[in-house]
């Protein structure tokens, strides 16, 4: 019984330090920039590494964006997913004055100068957002 009331409690702790709801990043509609990366070398998992822990270190550093979502892409079977790229990046702004700031921010174009040599190409997708309830 006792086993049983120390669990008990455990999961009481652990509940009461999960961040609410409302705490949580959530999705800002107002700019989203997404941008799809094709690498040099998709197979070389040392540059894949470098390329990852850059833009981790450039999305942590970056004092413009709201929500940041790094992927790589799905394997999936239907012919409408293009999933040729190697890593996309999705993230969110308040507007799309702060996207300009975030542009020309010192995290940002170091960035661009640490992974330019591994890409082989980027593209990028900008949209204003409308928020549908």
């Amino acid at each position: 019984m006792k086993k049983y009331v120390s669990i008990l409690c455990l999961f009481a702790i652990m509940a009461s330090c999960a961040p609410k709801k409302n705490e949580l990043k959530t999705f800002d509609p107002a700019f989203v920039h997404t941008v799809y990366f094709w690498l040099n070398n998709p197979d070389n998992s040392e540059e894949r590494a470098a390329f990852e822990a850059s833009l981790t270190t450039f999305m942590e550093q970056s004092k413009y964006t709201n929500t940041n979502f790094i992927g790589t892409p799905p394997i999936s079977k239907r012919e409408v997913v293009d999933g040729s790229f190697t890593y996309s990046l999705v993230v969110t702004f308040e507007s799309a004055e702060a996207q300009e700031l975030y542009q020309k921010e010192a995290a940002h174009l170091k960035f661009i100068e640490e992974v330019e040599g591994l890409l082989n190409k980027v593209l990028v997708y900008d949209s204003r957002g409308k928020v549908i309830k």
